[in-house]
Parts: structure tokens; sequence; C-alpha cells
């Protein structure tokens, strides 16, 4: 999921990352053969860039933190494989042509935050009539989604390398999503850090302009402060409307894998709340 505190531990000050290293150990035949890189050398030269917006807009408070993780030589390699056909760095440069990009006119629903992409590998495969553009700056992530939607043969899953607030402001053009999904983001927990937090009126702002009329918004955290901030936050927008008759979280829906980073916490006792809000037309 989107939870970044799931990420993999950092590489130790100094250490290469996996499938870097200059001393090359048992090759398996097919597999790319790795070696160190050069400073500066791109560290996927066909894959995601580091920074992919650059400089080109401002410079205004993230929602996200990105952490370098290790690589493994898998996702690295459908990092270098795979990322010229199906990802997508953020440069905020274009608009997207959605039934280009997809190779279809089925509907497509946004899902910011994936993690490592296996809820996103299951829902892709459950909902082949569903395109799912998944948008983080995990690397390893990244490489781990794609290499999924290869194993399963996953031809409605596109990967998103950055900021999703400029992809949403720059690069899709109105009422183009069908469905936005937002799980275990940050919760940012610290109040000083609150306007951090993704779910806040101006994304919504934006976010309505780009969702169809009648596209779901489903988001989904293990952190109460935060679940009722957000329900707070799309109650009072004048473009949602909850879902639930009573006006409060719902149950998870089927569609909605259980991760296993959702089971443990639910082993720990934390209570995960899902909500379910719907465009409206004003």
């Amino acid at each position: 999921m989107s939870d970044s505190r799931n990420a993999p531990e950092a590489a130790p000050p100094g250490a290469p990352a996996a499938g870097t290293s200059g001393e090359q150990g048992p090759h398996t035949p097919g597999a790319p053969v790795r070696h160190g890189r050069a400073k500066g050398e791109p560290r996927f030269p066909d894959g995601p860039k580091p920074d992919p917006a650059g400089s080109h807009f401002e410079r205004r408070i993230r929602s996200f933190q990105p952490r370098r993780s290790r690589v493994t030589t898998g996702q690295a390699d459908a990092l270098q494989r795979l990322w010229p056909q199906w990802g997508l760095d953020i440069d905020g440069q274009r608009v997207i042509d959605l039934p280009e990009l997809f190779g279809d006119d089925r509907p497509v629903v946004l899902e910011i935050g994936f993690g490592m992409g296996e809820a996103t590998a299951q829902m892709a495969a459950a909902d082949p009539d569903t395109d799912i553009l998944a948008v983080d700056v995990h690397t390893p992530g990244q490489g781990n989604l794609l290499h999924l939607a290869e194993h399963h043969g996953l031809r409605n899953v596109r990967v998103g390398n950055g900021d999703a607030i400029i992809l949403l402001r720059e690069m899709l053009a109105p009422d183009s999503l069908d469905g936005l999904r937002v799980y275990f983001p940050d919760p940012w927990p610290k109040k000083r850090h609150h306007k951090r937090r993704l779910i806040q009126p101006a994304f919504l702002d934006l976010a309505a302009t780009r969702l169809k009329p009648g596209a779901l918004v489903h988001c989904a955290t293990d952190w109460e402060p935060y679940a009722e901030q957000m329900l707070e936050v799309l109650t009072a927008h004048p473009d949602f409307e909850n879902t639930r008759p009573d006006g409060g979280f719902a149950p998870r829906p089927a569609h909605r894998p259980l991760t296993r980073f959702e089971g443990q916490g639910l082993d720990k006792g934390h209570v995960v709340n899902d909500l379910l809000f719907r465009r409206v037309q004003r």
C-alpha cells in the first residue's frame, strides 16, 4: 500500500545498491549482469528518473517523504525492461492521453501511493476492465509492481513516478478519471506536520476537477485521528457526498484486498477505516 512506513530498510551509508556491486557473483543465464555505476550515472538508464519534474515547479510542502531502499535484482530488471513500456515519469510537461497510455478506452482509476504494489496487482487482476494508473515515489515498489504486472499478465496497470499533485494539476485533463484511491497515506502524526497530510480541502478542489461526476473516491487509513480528519474534510466539500447513508465510515469493500501490513496492524489492535465518497455535479 502507500504507507512508506512499511518500506524496506535502507542500505547502510556507503553500501552499494543491491544488484549494482562492482564485484560480480554467480550469474543466472538470461539475467542482466550488473556493474558498478560511475559518479553521476543514472541508477536505471531506461527506468524512472530520480526527479522527473526537476525545478519546473514551485517547491511547496510535500505530502510524501521519499526514502532510499534496497532494490532487488528482480526489481531492477523489471525497471530496466518494462519502464519504457509501462512507466510514466511525472514531469508536468504535457497532458497525458489516457487511452493512448493504456492502449484502450476503459475507465481509469488513479491510485496515489501503492507501497510494494501487491494490493494494486490483486485489484487489477480482479477487475481487468478497469485501468489503474498507480503513482508512487518508492523505487523498489515501482519495480515490484512492474514485475507483478508482467508475471500475472496484467495489461491494465501503468506505474507513475513522481508527485501526484503535479500529475493531477498539469498532466490530466478535466473529467478524465473514473475513480481515486488513497490507501494508507503517511499520517504525519505530529501536529506540526498535519499540513503535510494529503487529504486537505485544496487537494480535493484539484481532484474534483479531474474526476468525472459519479467517480468514487476511496480512502483508507489505520490512523484514527487522520480518519476523522478525512471524514470531516470530505463531508464538508461540496463536490463530494458520502455513499454511507449514516454519513460515517464504510466497511472495507471486497475489492480492496487485505494486505499483510494491514493484517499485522489489525493483530495489534489497530482500527482501519474506509471512506467512500462520490463526486457530485454541483
